[in-house]
């Protein structure tokens, strides 16, 4: 266990257990994410089978298909895994475990004008981290906003346990399941700056927007991590990585979980 705080004031860490979210202005410098940016818009124009297959040179009427989410980066991009373990991130995950992180899993989201949202979901119930909680680091490589698809939060579910999802509406959502709000809570808009990261507890019911704009993405480098005292992860996301860069396996989740029976997989946000 780590006794002394690295990164966080004792009082940012009471506020990530009670709401579940912490927003940490300054992770990312302006060369970072200058870095980051392009990098992806190198990737935007290849295909990496199963991990990012945009549709090219092609007229589309769904800005995600030419567009798509990548999955896993950190795979097959030098630059993808450095940020991944970027060293400021890894200090607060380690403040907010109380023990050091593994990295699990790195995206990347261009969400381009026009491009729907994500229903509210909850990331554990497909990263299945135990015993513990997986945490997303969710980068803000562009300003996010209510208008370009910024984030949405239900603050305070993080308490909540895993509940089985209702299907999304597919005309704002690219994604299918849908975990409704207990009674009396309510989503709100995240609102952040470039280089702003948002820490959030795995088990915290979330979305995002459709992108309304005309002429902004919303792009957001996304990672998430999984405790040290963790046994146990999903299938889909090893590899883990330590902070050093080396692999440590967990053993896989069995199926299960508050459904009963395995969802197709489904990456958080």
């Amino acid at each position: 266990m780590i006794g002394q705080l690295q990164a966080l004031t004792e009082e940012q860490v009471n506020q990530f257990k009670e709401e579940g979210y912490l927003i940490l202005k300054g992770l990312y410098s302006h060369e970072d994410l200058s870095e980051i940016g392009e990098t992806f818009q190198r990737i935007s124009n290849t295909s990496v089978p199963g991990l990012f297959e945009p549709v090219l040179n092609q007229e589309i009427d769904d800005p995600l298909k030419r567009y798509p989410r990548v999955m896993h980066p950190h795979r097959f991009n030098e630059t993808a895994k450095k940020y991944m373990l970027h060293q400021p991130v890894m200090d607060v995950l380690a403040d907010l475990y109380g023990e050091e992180a593994y990295a699990a899993q790195s995206m990347f989201y261009y969400k381009p004008p026009g491009s729907r949202g994500q229903a509210l979901h909850q990331d554990n119930f497909y990263l299945k981290v135990e015993p513990g909680n997986c945490i997303a680091a969710w980068t803000a490589v562009d300003a996010a906003d209510e208008d370009n698809g910024g984030l949405l939060v239900v603050p305070k579910t993080n308490g909540f346990d895993l509940v089985c999802p209702d299907t999304a509406d597919e005309k704002e959502s690219f994604t299918t399941h849908y975990v409704k709000p207990p009674k009396d809570m309510k989503a709100i808009p995240v609102v952040m700056d470039k280089g702003d990261v948002l820490f959030f507890n795995g088990n915290l019911i979330h979305g995002s927007y459709r992108n309304k704009t005309k002429d902004r993405y919303r792009r957001a480098f996304i990672c998430h991590y999984a405790n040290a005292s963790a046994t146990h992860i999903a299938k889909h996301y090893h590899p883990l990585f330590r902070n050093d860069g080396t692999i440590v396996e967990l053993e896989d989740n069995p199926d299960g979980g508050p459904c009963g029976f395995e969802f197709e997989v489904q990456y958080p946000h």
